[in-house]
């Protein structure tokens, strides 16, 4: 399944409380699990204003579809062509 970069733009993001990220997280999960095995979220990254996500999905409608769905932005979406690691 191919892999996707989704940059968010939101304001404020690094300033998120534990229960704030526990929302968010509760409903992205929430709606993943109702999209089934075509859409999986790897991990996120909160920076001050974006936060960067990496997705498996079959395409990149999926994650236009889960960003509709949970009200979240998906200003960029790229899709993960390789990935580089250290020794």
């Amino acid at each position: 399944m191919p892999k996707y970069m989704i940059e968010r733009e939101i304001p404020g993001a690094g300033n998120w409380t534990q229960e704030d990220i526990a929302g968010i997280t509760e409903k992205s999960c929430s709606i993943l699990k109702d999209m089934g095995p075509e859409i999986e979220w790897v991990h996120s990254y909160v920076t001050d204003d974006k936060v960067y996500c990496l997705y498996n999905a079959v395409n990149e409608q999926a994650i236009l579809d889960h960003a509709s769905e949970g009200g979240f932005p998906a200003n960029k979406i790229t899709e993960v062509k390789n990935m580089l690691n250290p020794k």
